[in-house]
């Protein structure tokens, strides 16, 4: 349980809020590279702020201000030109340093009187943070000088493996989305004993949590855990599953950042790795989609059926930002303690001036970075069509897309002919022989 004031500093992320301010020291992905094949201009919302991402002729990404700095006019509606972004209302160009460069009615003037100073000489500037493409995806950084690196996890660089990003915006505060990443024992009873009620199926229960432990590490949080269906020399007990720092949970051949859109919104950003088999082998993507996966269905209900879609319904149910102050934690919140503990150390130790957890400054470190990973031999050796086929969760994760509802005929297509599988709904699969008796997450 945390006093009303505790819960305030780790959930509110606006300008000046210091747990914004400390996030701000991170880079985010914040959209797919794939989204800019079919526009220029993108509008989105980041820590409060309403900025515009785009990709100008020259091939550049920017983030600026979404309001013109002359008459408040919006950019989303502006256009690309092979230096920056111009303004639809009267022709302001401002560059990615968010500098206006170009007034063009004001610089004709003023060269007619023999002035100088294009676009007020450099004065007038909006809001503009870093961006980066990598993976797929364009990062943003919004902190201070000197930017730490974007960081290059090793699944980044895999090879024969289908790769697609997933957006979704969730309507609820970050922290609840985050600490999800830290709970094993809501798999069990959410996308185990709940999804198989969801779909009508009485078989045999899935296996109980029977020990858990988490563990810090440079990059995170760990939690280890043993089931009735597993011991001690389990990959899920010795190697465990991480909640990457500060707003991410890794899971192998998977990554899902929680960005902050405001207080009471949260963009959620998928990055998913599904390896081909042998017989497909040397695979190599050259393009990673991008889809929006639905949170509500056409009548408005939250959607059931898919693992993060059930997710989502538990974060935004908890409300918009959840009143830890009414919590009973438990034993299987262990975890969570520790998560709050170490972000209001960060918060202490931020404003002393030390450097927040996790960041990479150093180039040669920051190549291939690796992670604790359950299952990694697989991914990186693969298996056989036949041994997937033999196996009912390696086919589901082959032959469909279990995680998110929504998935584009498209996609579901090209991710069909990277691993020569066909594809199968996964909202016909029957749980009972999936989920138990064997380990998913």
């Amino acid at each position: 349980m945390l006093h009303p004031e505790e819960n305030e500093l780790l959930t509110r992320i606006e300008p000046g809020a210091k747990m914004g301010d400390y996030l701000r020291r991170y880079w985010h992905p914040i959209a797919g590279v794939s989204e800019f094949d079919s526009r220029d201009i993108k509008p989105v919302r980041l820590f409060g702020e309403n900025l515009v991402l785009y990709k100008d002729k020259s091939g550049e990404f920017g983030l600026i201000g979404r309001q013109c700095a002359h008459r408040l006019a919006d950019l989303a509606y502006g256009f690309v030109e092979e230096r920056g972004l111009r303004c639809n209302y009267h022709g302001w160009r401002f560059d990615k340093e968010g500098a206006c460069v170009e007034r063009p009615f004001e610089d004709v003037v003023r060269g007619l009187e023999g002035g100088a100073g294009a676009g007020g000489g450099g004065k007038i500037r909006l809001p503009a943070y870093r961006v980066q493409s990598h993976a797929g995806m364009v990062w943003a950084y919004m902190g201070p000088d000197p930017a730490p690196l974007l960081p290059d996890w090793e699944p980044f660089s895999w090879k024969n493996g289908f790769v697609q990003i997933v957006l979704s915006e969730v309507p609820c505060n970050w922290l609840q989305c985050q600490e999800n990443s830290i709970d094993p024992v809501h798999f069990e009873w959410m996308h185990e004993r709940w999804a198989q009620q969801l779909k009508g199926q009485d078989g045999p229960r899935p296996p109980r949590h029977l020990k858990l432990a988490f563990t810090e590490f440079d990059y995170g949080f760990c939690y280890h855990r043993i089931k009735e269906d597993s011991d001690e020399h389990h990959e899920n007990w010795v190697i465990g599953r991480v909640a990457l720092w500060p707003n991410c949970f890794y899971l192998t051949e998977h990554f899902e950042w929680r960005v902050p859109i405001d207080n009471e919104n949260t963009l959620s950003v998928t990055w998913k790795f599904t390896r081909v088999p042998r017989e497909q082998e040397p695979y190599v993507q050259e393009r990673i989609p991008t889809w929006v996966g639905p949170v509500f269905d056409e009548n408005g209900d939250w959607i059931t059926t898919h693992v993060m879609n059930q997710d989502f319904l538990a974060w935004a149910g908890q409300g918009a930002i959840t009143d830890r102050t009414k919590e009973n934690l438990g034993l299987s919140d262990r975890g969570i303690v520790m998560m709050r503990r170490r972000f209001f150390a960060e918060l202490e130790n931020l404003a002393a001036g030390g450097e927040p957890k996790g960041l990479i400054r150093d180039a040669a470190k920051n190549v291939a970075v690796e992670l604790p990973s359950w299952g990694k031999r697989e991914l990186l050796d693969g298996m056989t069509k036949a041994e997937i086929e033999a196996n009912p969760l390696q086919r589901m994760f082959a032959t469909t897309y279990a995680f998110q509802a929504g998935q584009p005929d498209d996609v579901r297509a090209q991710m069909a002919a990277a691993t020569g599988l066909e594809a199968i709904d996964f909202t016909s699969i029957d749980l009972t022989g999936v989920l138990s008796p064997k380990e998913t997450r």
